[in-house]
């Protein structure tokens, strides 16, 4: 992609603030640069499942969010994606206070990208979660 690392980021921002799934939880988009993207989201308690911590749904869409802004850092904006496949491993569980994922583009190739990511709690640093998948240009 030919774009200015600053015009992805104010794009994808963009693209993310108006995305209603994406307002709905509430996600932040902190940084993206070429290959790697971080969303923040903030913890509530419409975002928790039945016994009080956070709802592995949450972390998975956080994840696969993420994980396609990672990839469309090095496509040109009319480009569709979509995912494959997605593997979510939950490690913690997160009970309050904002979590933050950084994905990654670990391979790209012509059509398909492996990607990962890593799902953490801001407030004492400890990894909630982790991610892995493969992602396609349509």
């Amino acid at each position: 992609m030919s774009l200015p690392v600053e015009e992805i980021f104010e794009r994808a921002t963009k693209v993310l603030h108006d995305l209603p799934f994406a307002k709905l939880m509430g996600m932040k988009l902190v940084d993206m640069k070429l290959d790697e993207a971080t969303i923040t989201l903030d913890m509530r308690d419409d975002l928790r499942q039945p016994s009080g911590i956070l709802h592995g749904g949450v972390t998975a869409t956080l994840i696969d969010t993420a994980m396609a802004f990672a990839v469309r850092s090095r496509v040109d904006p009319d480009v569709a994606t979509a995912t494959i496949d997605l593997t979510v491993h939950y490690l913690r569980p997160h009970i309050e206070g904002p979590i933050r994922c950084t994905a990654r583009v670990v391979r790209a190739g012509r059509r398909i990208s492996s990607v990962s990511a890593d799902v953490f709690a801001e407030k004492n640093g400890k990894l909630i979660a982790t991610g892995l998948s493969t992602y396609t240009i349509v």
